[in-house]
């Protein structure tokens, strides 16, 4: 048995090469840094990193995928630091951008920039270093977020009397003193919520969930605006197994992260035990519908998610860091060209219907990303779609593509043509329909090809397609016959762009 010294000897020997991949990794980083410099691309770039982890963890058990994702959201975060130092800035220039403990996905550099143009960073900061972050004489303005809104309001000289009433500050400004100063613009950004919707909570019974920050804000809101406000939380004289025996609840406001990427199909309440809703009301924006927002209206109820909030609040909080007044118009419209950024379109449909032909040119013609699930299930076991049904069966093909839906489903910004049989189980339309509009594509059925498709050929394409009509009826946002590859992208394109999808 070899002795410790030697093994330990062993361990300083990979540590040496860990440290030389290291500075290898850096570099070529910062070549990528320079090459966004020169393209005017933000550092963040969260699908490759998914991408990455995807790869790397492919096939790994549970416990080392897990070692390997923190090993990396720390790898990724060094990478961003240093290409953000590339990109820097002169010794007078400001930073502005967002600072929270875990920032995962964000749309605030996108809004930022549509709003000033100006460079807007993430800042991942741990909570010992807070303080220290908070008090570098370079910062112009910063949004905080979770976990970080009360302990940034403890932390400012000075706030505005609405953060001084709320406790908590999402907005800081470092002023030419070097004095911090705090705002509350989240207040403004559920007002805009709540007007958007058209709801006017005077005299409503309403529940809010979750007492942190974001909660406390909705709370002042509403009783500002005359509701009666329920606080629900985990922990509090009013949890969520005893906010189901309230009566009369007409409004219900998530303020928590439950639903969020990437813990997306989570819900903390179940929406159809309140008898006299009217209305619901998401502060989480990614995904774009949260499994609350999709029960919500599919028991047709008015509802929003969060983003709309997001985009005000940011307006706000521009307004304050550039010292001039931005107009409510320009929330709306940057809203809707995210939501058409982010957006998925999702093509549904009998095999050989054309889905995978119109989603190519669809992709190319909206600037998104194409995925064929079909395509992905070939490329990711060396089969083609007969064989694996061969070798493997029916069920665990469709194990198979309920895995790889969950997976593509929590992306933005693809056109996703599905296998036929998608609708087979109700759970994968969750996951497709929480960032996307689903598109039926219907074709003549003496049109409809067997070959190469195993249910079709065993079961015949009018069976088949009696079997599965009413779910691609009921799933479907949109039915469009297939009259031609180029016609029917063009059509659906200019649905899209007029903003009726």
């Amino acid at each position: 048995m070899a002795d410790i010294k030697d093994l330990r000897q062993e361990i300083d020997q990979i540590d040496r090469d860990l440290v030389q991949i290291f500075k290898r990794r850096m570099a070529w980083s910062q070549a990528i840094g320079a090459y966004k410099k020169a393209q005017g691309i933000p550092v963040l770039d969260k699908k490759r990193e998914e991408e990455v982890l995807e790869r790397l963890t492919q096939g790994e058990d549970e416990s080392t995928k897990k070692a390997i994702e923190g090993l990396y959201d720390r790898i990724f975060a060094l990478s961003r630091a240093h290409q953000e130092g590339l990109l820097g800035k002169d010794p007078e220039e400001k930073i502005y951008g967002l600072v929270g403990e875990k920032l995962g996905h964000s749309f605030s550099p996108r809004i930022h920039q549509l709003l000033s143009g100006r460079p807007y960073g993430l800042y991942e900061v741990a909570p010992e270093d807070l303080e220290a972050f908070l008090g570098r004489e370079d910062i112009g303005g910063l949004n905080v977020t979770i976990p970080y809104k009360k302990r940034a309001f403890a932390l400012c000289d000075q706030v505005s009397p609405r953060a001084s009433r709320l406790k908590n500050v999402n907005s800081l400004l470092k002023r030419p003193d070097g004095s911090l100063w705090g705002d509350n613009t989240d207040y403004g950004g559920f007002v805009y919520l709540l007007r958007d919707l058209a709801y006017d909570p005077q005299g409503k019974k309403a529940l809010v969930l979750g007492t942190g920050g974001a909660g406390q804000t909705v709370r002042a809101v509403l009783e500002d605006l005359g509701a009666q406000v329920h606080m629900v939380s985990r922990w509090g004289p009013l949890d969520y197994e005893g906010a189901y025996r309230e009566e009369g609840v007409q409004l219900v406001v998530n303020a928590t992260p439950v639903g969020m990427y990437p813990h997306n199909g989570k819900s903390p309440l179940d929406l159809s035990r309140f008898p006299s809703l009217e209305a619901c009301l998401d502060l989480v924006y990614n995904p774009l519908k949260t499994a609350l927002i999709l029960q919500a209206q599919a028991l047709g109820l008015p509802a929003r998610s969060g983003l709309g909030m997001l985009v005000d609040q940011a307006r706000l909080s521009a307004e304050i860091f550039q010292g001039e007044a931005l107009p409510p118009s320009k929330t709306r419209e940057i809203q809707a060209l995210l939501e058409g950024e982010l957006k998925n379109l999702v093509l549904i449909g009998m095999p050989s219907s054309g889905k995978t032909s119109i989603g190519q040119v669809l992709a190319q013609k909206l600037g998104k990303d194409f995925v064929d699930l079909d395509q992905e299930i070939e490329r990711r076991t060396g089969l083609g779609i007969p064989d694996y049904f061969k070798v493997h069966g029916e069920e665990a093909f469709r194990d198979l593509e309920s895995q790889l839906i969950e997976v593509f489903g929590k992306r933005t910004g693809q056109v996703i043509a599905c296998g036929g049989g998608v609708v087979e189980r109700k759970e994968n339309y969750l996951p497709l329909k929480q960032n996307g509009t689903l598109i039926l594509i219907k074709r003549p059925l003496e049109d409809l090809s067997s070959q190469g498709r195993p249910l079709s050929q065993k079961e015949g394409v009018e069976a088949l397609y009696r079997r599965r009509r009413g779910l691609y009826l009921s799933w479907a946002d949109l039915a469009l016959d297939n009259r031609g590859i180029q016609e029917t992208a063009g059509q659906i394109e200019a649905l899209f762009k007029t903003g009726a999808l």
